[in-house]
């Protein structure tokens, strides 16, 4: 029962400060509001394909080449391209550095060359492609006029059935990928229930400011109920403000948090439990305002490290390095959790979260069993 009222009591005072309202609720939804609307570009992986046109010569003396070319043209197209002959005396190379066409392609009967805008890349690179198949076809079709007569025919007739599959998509990666908002819904959550490690590294330290330590100690309280007491309540606050946050970025900013709800709020709140273990273990092992600067610079370093202000991949230095910050395994756990239904991923997550936790408890516990006070 005495923890019970204990932990009441932390939920009263919390609530009373407007200061956990303003940092708790106030920051990670206009950090989420500011940087998910600002990156929305850096979340985009598609390009947008402009006209594509191509302007050509044809100087081939080769009825079989010019027919060919013919059909080719036209199977282009029906796909979209816009061909253009050009006029005699025309500079095609010209016409390309002014932004007139895609590309521009001179067929003689030694090859085909190819001239690409540098300002329509995408569109250039696609022309340049379609114009590749086409030689390759061709003269797989000219070495077999002179081998096989018979199997020309099978030749070109498998180009105009091709001729709709210039470019094939594939994705390497699930069609379900967090946007800006997204994003940065997960990250400013999984980041401000870390900063829980800032008010319970003032747990017992306030007391002492207050000068209500030697109060709490002569009460008829065990200094273990006293401590459960303000664990619990403590956690309790902060979770539910990352609650809120959650809550508010779904109705307000129409974040996907999926459907696993009850697993995910577990991946959140073991985040929190570990990060109030880690403020009150580091509340003992430092003195006096040293504890608030060793958790406000670790905070910080978790924050940027573990992806809370830009994605971090999964290639070089920093990859590394992230691996050290709770906010990295618990936004790994999230994203598969809500865009692959990878329940599975929060498992490690959940496991990490709470034998940090323990650790820091027990030292924790140590550390004020051998002082008489709290």
């Amino acid at each position: 029962m005495n923890v019970i009222r204990i932990a009441w009591k932390e939920l009263l005072v919390n609530f009373r400060d407007m200061r956990t309202f303003v940092f708790m609720l106030a920051f990670p939804i206009v950090l989420m509001l500011i940087l998910g609307t600002a990156l929305t570009n850096a979340f985009q992986s598609g390009a947008t394909v402009g006209e594509m046109s191509l302007l050509y010569r044809n100087t081939a003396s080769s009825p079989q080449l010019t027919e060919a070319w013919n059909e080719f043209t036209a199977a282009i197209g029906r796909e979209g391209v816009k061909t253009v002959a050009a006029a005699a005396g025309e500079d095609g190379r010209a016409d390309v550095r002014d932004n007139r066409y895609s590309a521009y392609a001179e067929v003689s009967d030694d090859g085909i060359r190819f001239y690409g805008s540098t300002r329509d890349s995408i569109e250039s690179s696609i022309i340049q492609g379609m114009l590749g198949a086409f030689a390759d076809r061709y003269n797989l079709a000219a070495a077999a006029l002179k081998e096989d007569p018979a199997a020309v025919p099978a030749i070109l007739a498998s180009a105009d059935a091709d001729s709709g599959s210039f470019v094939s998509e594939s994705s390497l990666t699930p069609d379900r990928q967090p946007g800006s908002m997204g994003y940065y819904a997960i990250a400013m959550t999984t980041m401000i229930a870390f900063y829980s490690c800032m008010s319970a590294s003032n747990l017992i330290r306030g007391e002492r400011t207050r000068k209500t330590i030697v109060r709490l100690s002569a009460a008829p309280v065990g200094k273990g109920a006293i401590f459960a007491g303000k664990v619990i309540g403590c956690t309790i606050v902060n979770f539910l403000c990352v609650a809120a946050v959650v809550l508010f970025s779904k109705l307000a900013f129409g974040a996907d948090w999926g459907t696993h709800y009850p697993l995910l709020l577990l991946v959140l709140l073991s985040e929190v439990l570990l990060a109030v273990s880690v403020g009150l273990g580091v509340s003992y092992l430092f003195k006096g305002d040293s504890a608030r600067s060793v958790i406000m610079i670790f905070t910080q370093i978790a924050s940027f490290v573990g992806g809370a202000y830009f994605p971090i991949e999964d290639v070089g230095f920093f990859s590394g390095i992230s691996n050290i910050s709770p906010m990295r395994w618990a936004n790994e756990a999230l994203t598969k959790m809500i865009y692959a239904d990878n329940l599975q991923a929060a498992w490690p997550a959940l496991g990490l979260n709470v034998g940090i936790a323990a650790v820091f408890l027990i030292a924790a516990i140590l550390f004020m069993r051998r002082q008489e006070a709290l």
